[in-house]
């Protein structure tokens, strides 16, 4: 599998719970983004809490929106 060199991955804390594994996140830098669990967070049944510190990997044609990839 391809490594898309144009991610970033940013850190943040869970603001808010959405339906269908979906999170508010705002972001160390103060932007607030919608995020979604990865596939294997889903796969190992990781909880996701608000209140949590979070990994977010984002694209940069998209800068509302991300996948959570890794709980702190």
């Amino acid at each position: 599998m391809t490594e898309n060199k144009d991610k970033t991955i940013v850190q943040g804390q869970v603001i808010e719970a959405l339906p269908n594994a979906t999170f508010k996140v705002i972001l160390d830098d103060g932007r607030e983004i919608l995020a979604h669990l990865a596939g294997k967070m889903r796969l190992f049944y990781i909880k996701v809490l608000v209140g949590d510190k979070v990994k977010v990997e984002m694209t940069p044609y998209d800068e509302k929106r991300g996948r959570i990839i890794q709980r702190l």
